[in-house]
């Protein structure tokens, strides 16, 4: 057992080095199109050596252009949601801080957020606001930290903001981790005094993983208010979990 887990931490950290060594030198140079394709497959086969298999629940189409919200697990969450639809992401600045995959996500262009700082945050909403104007999905975990699974916390409306300055509509994407008998999985849950790599331990020790990752339909953002959009996508995810478990 120990050798299997050994080796399954070697190809983790061969896997992640390759991923640093592409955002390094490829993404300056490749176009949008290439970098999500790159995203894509990376980010598939980490989830693979993680055993961790990637479903598209049935739902609502994807939406090529829109303002991503889900609820927020694990830092599995950005990977399995790479893997399907790639976006850039939005995320807390302590990710920033994880071992590797820290360093992978700031060049893979996340943007990080500081809590509390609203000069900060204004300047971060502005470039947000552009990357959708210019076509691009943009992701964000509204709940502003994780959660136990099938629980979802209040979703901060902030970055709401931007759907509506740049007019396009928010879409909920509502995630699961089940195990082989369909129950919420035991080793994934990234909450209380877990850290990030008594996470990836339980993961890589643990039985295997089907992450499931449901579109749900979209909301208008024209002249609507960022609460009133945080709300509607709350109660989107909520639902889709319960009916989920």
């Amino acid at each position: 057992m120990k050798i299997r887990l050994a080796l399954r931490l070697a190809r983790v950290m061969v896997h992640l080095v390759a991923g640093l060594a592409t955002c390094a030198l490829v993404f300056p140079l490749a176009s949008h199109g290439l970098r999500e394709r790159l995203t894509r497959r990376w980010s598939r086969k980490l989830l693979g050596i993680c055993r961790v298999t990637v479903e598209q629940a049935e739902g609502a189409p994807v939406l090529e252009h829109a303002l991503i919200v889900a609820n927020h697990v694990s830092w599995l969450d950005i990977f399995v949601i790479n893997a399907l639809h790639p976006c850039r992401f939005v995320a807390k600045a302590e990710i920033r801080a994880w071992p590797v995959l820290g360093w992978l996500a700031a060049g893979a262009g996340t943007v990080f957020i500081a809590r509390g700082n609203r000069r900060e945050l204004r300047h971060i909403f502005k470039g947000l606001v552009t990357v959708l104007e210019e076509g691009q999905r943009v992701a964000f975990f509204p709940e502003g930290t994780t959660s136990s699974q099938g629980e979802v916390l209040p979703f901060h409306a902030n970055l709401f903001e931007a759907a509506i300055d740049a007019k396009v509509a928010v879409q909920p994407y509502a995630l699961a981790y089940l195990d082989l008998g369909g129950r919420y999985h035991p080793s994934v849950d990234y909450v209380g005094d877990t850290n990030f790599v008594d996470s990836m331990f339980a993961i890589l020790e643990g039985p295997p993983v089907r992450a499931r990752l449901q579109a749900l339909p979209p909301i208008d953002a024209i002249g609507a208010h960022r609460r009133e959009l945080a709300e509607q996508a709350h109660t989107a995810v909520a639902q889709a979990l319960r009916s989920d478990s």
